[in-house]
């Protein structure tokens, strides 16, 4: 990545993106399933707060990433895969599945305009397809053990001393 590229762009979009699943989370926690204010299709509350629960994961690792998208571009890659199957599933079981509703068809645009702009954003600032898809190992930035041995015996003094809570 060059200089003149920036990820800023991608991170508000992902951080963005994270409350929309923030949103998704609390509607599925409170208003979506059997018997409450948005019930088709039919889903059992069980299901409702389980699917809320990955809503409000994906959310904090949205909200995470953004804060050092470059060192997590990797997240970003994972939930373009998780986006993409979405989108393709509602649609298909719209298009295909007799009785089954266009109830959260709006969901579908949203989630494909978040997908794009993620590639967009990426690419603009300098990322390929493999640094969203495939993962590198950094190396530590510093050495094992530390040079300067006086700094693990503090850590571990002050680690260590009883009453001390830090």
């Amino acid at each position: 990545m060059t200089p003149k590229n920036s990820l800023k762009p991608l991170a508000v979009t992902f951080a963005a993106s994270g409350v929309w699943d923030t949103v998704a989370g609390i509607l599925y926690l409170f208003f979506i399933g059997t018997g409450r204010l948005i019930d088709s299709p039919h889903t059992h509350s069980f299901y409702s707060i389980f699917l809320a629960s990955f809503f409000f994961c994906f959310a904090y690792l949205q909200f995470m990433s953004s804060l050092n998208i470059e060192r997590y571009t990797f997240v970003v890659g994972s939930l373009i895969i998780g986006r993409i199957f979405y989108v393709i599933q509602l649609y298909l079981y719209m298009l295909f599945y007799e009785g089954f509703p266009s109830t959260f068809w709006f969901t579908g645009i949203i989630d494909a305009i978040f997908t794009l702009s993620y590639f967009i954003f990426a690419f603009r600032g300098g990322l390929g397809f493999k640094d969203l898809f495939l993962p590198v190992r950094e190396k530590l930035r510093t050495p094992y053990p530390p040079q300067n041995e006086s700094a693990v015996v503090l850590k571990i003094k002050r680690k260590f001393v009883p009453g001390n809570i830090v």
